[in-house]
């Protein structure tokens, strides 16, 4: 077994396709409904919004879709990513597992985001879209828009939930750089903005709201579509060349995870490392571990509802089956804002319904200490998001320690933490909280919950 800290791929071993989950589940996910007739959408209800080569990934069966060499010529800036073997975590844990991590963080925005911001440019310039709208909590999904849009001559407008948009000015200055508009949600914008806004004058913002404002936007203007960086097929489709890459990655160091973690919040980066394990498990009856490590304060997989529900708070998007804390529903203001989100990915719902993965939920100081713990024994600060996944590992690796055996672990460190450092100031000033969800608002989510979800 090789004793390396890191494994390279050169730039002619990236791969060619992407991985498609839906080839290989024993069951077909629930359909996507109309709101308005409770039928299933077709490709001219989704074409206001979306271009047509993405709506095509969105239901395709094909197990393999190619990356066009304009999306891989971009990829080149970053891509492959490194593979490292967190040796010195090990040490620090006393644990004989061995812990591997994949690093997105070398992306030119510092997250996994690009991976799907590149190709939703590429298919929107195609069609001839002049101008995107999209959501962002954190930032790191919108300044990756921002910089794939200007990289294929696309205007950005991105409304940024309104919490993340004070906690984190350095990335609105990241989108603004790449030529972005970036608008605090909820705003005056738009209707569904006003509304939440006569409603609660002090909102703090929602992923939920902020979609509901893109897409009002984007349905407004012929020449306008929506990005979405998390929760559909075609954004988890792209996001597969992580794990794809990560096999190749774990066969160079002569090893093969025991167990796979990724941080979820909408569930890019988690199906991004782990559906191709998923499908590897289906296809060839391996055992491999799939968990996801998710917020406590938006605890979607570990106390949400598996039923057909809005992706947006306005009700505008169409019905979905996924694990929801219901479209009403405002997490608490945790620093990572990528994770606060009402609902999971649909195609992960699925999988964590079918039993093919595991969900953990973690408190926001517990995973901050965590977090600090991988800084000082590998050298890279987490995304908040990330914590999550680390937390996660660490535990894991834990495990091994009391037990004696030598699992290996994979997770992905799905992004730096330079642009959050506001947040480890807050903890180490010990201004950072818990932040519990309140459970008479859950449960009001939960009951307002679209008819179709008692069928």
């Amino acid at each position: 077994m090789s004793d390396s800290i890191k494994y390279l791929l050169t730039e002619d071993r990236m791969p060619k396709r992407w991985y498609n989950l839906m080839a290989d589940l024993p069951e077909a996910p629930p359909a996507v409904l109309h709101p308005g007739t409770g039928q299933p959408v077709g490709p001219d209800d989704l074409a206001p919004l979306f271009p047509m080569a993405l709506i095509g990934q969105e239901v395709t069966q094909e197990r393999e879709v190619e990356i066009p060499e304009p999306v891989r010529d971009v990829y080149r800036q970053w891509r492959p990513s490194p593979l490292f073997r967190a040796r010195k975590l090990e040490q620090a844990l006393g644990t004989p597992a061995k812990i591997y991590y994949k690093y997105e963080g070398v992306s030119p925005t510092g997250s996994h985001k690009p991976n799907t911001a590149v190709p939703q440019a590429f298919y929107n310039k195609q069609e001839g879209t002049k101008r995107l709208t999209t959501e962002t909590g954190a930032g790191q999904w919108g300044s990756s828009i921002a910089y794939a849009g200007q990289y294929f001559g696309l205007e950005v407008d991105v409304y940024m939930v309104k919490v993340s948009y004070q906690q984190k000015p350095y990335r609105r200055a990241l989108m603004q750089t790449f030529g972005a508009r970036c608008v605090a949600s909820p705003s005056d914008e738009t209707n569904s903005g006003r509304a939440v806004l006569a409603e609660h004058p002090d909102s703090t913002g929602s992923l939920g709201i902020a979609i509901s404002e893109a897409v009002e936007m984007a349905a407004g203007r012929d020449d306008t579509k929506y990005a979405l960086g998390s929760v559909l097929n075609h954004v988890l489709l792209h996001q597969t060349i992580i794990g794809l890459e990560a096999m190749e990655q774990m066969d160079m160091a002569g090893d093969d995870p025991d167990i796979v973690i990724g941080c979820a919040g909408g569930g890019s980066n988690l199906a991004g490392l782990a559906f191709p394990y998923i499908g590897r498990n289906l296809r060839e009856g391996k055992k491999t571990r799939i968990i996801a490590a998710e917020p406590a304060s938006c605890p979607t997989l570990t106390r949400g509802k598996f039923a057909y529900d809005f992706g947006d708070t306005a009700s505008l998007t169409p019905l979905v089956k996924m694990y929801t804390l219901g479209s009403s529903f405002v997490p608490s203001p945790i620093h990572a804002g990528g994770l606060r989100y009402h609902g999971m990915a649909p195609l992960i719902s699925h999988a964590y319904e079918l039993g093919l993965m595991e969900a953990r939920a973690y408190a926001q100081t517990e995973c901050f200490i965590a977090g600090v713990t991988f800084a000082k024994a590998e050298g890279i600060v987490p995304a908040p998001e990330s914590t999550h996944a680390v937390k996660a590992a660490i535990d894991e690796a834990l495990k091994c320690k009391e037990s004696g055996e030598s699992k290996t672990i994979l997770f992905n460190l799905s992004g730096h933490g330079y642009f959050d450092m506001q947040a480890y100031t807050d903890f180490f000033d010990g201004k950072l909280t818990d932040e519990p969800y309140d459970e008479a608002m859950l449960a009001k989510s939960l009951e307002g919950l679209p008819d179709v979800a008692a069928e």
